[in-house]
């Protein structure tokens, strides 16, 4: 599954046990959430396990991604832009 974002699109193998791989991900979404909330969706309309999987572990995705925005922004620790 690639997550669209930044310069550099970031990839998690689903298939694949490896944690090093999505705490590389998941830190490089912490960077960008620093920056604004994110929220992903799935590109892929063909309904099949692929598309399942996916769309489950977006919704989980999603939603960590949206509690970890919040508490960014209670501790003030997002950029802000100035004008």
């Amino acid at each position: 599954m690639v997550l669209e974002i930044g310069e550099a699109p970031l990839q998690i193998i689903l298939t694949d046990d490896n944690p090093n791989n999505v705490k590389m991900v998941f830190n490089s979404l912490l960077k960008e959430l620093k920056k604004g909330a994110i929220e992903f969706n799935l590109a892929d309309e063909t309904q099949d396990l692929y598309h399942n999987i996916c769309s489950e572990y977006l919704v989980q995705l999603n939603s960590e991604l949206g509690t970890i925005y919040e508490e960014l922004v209670d501790y003030e620790l997002v950029e802000v832009e100035e004008h």
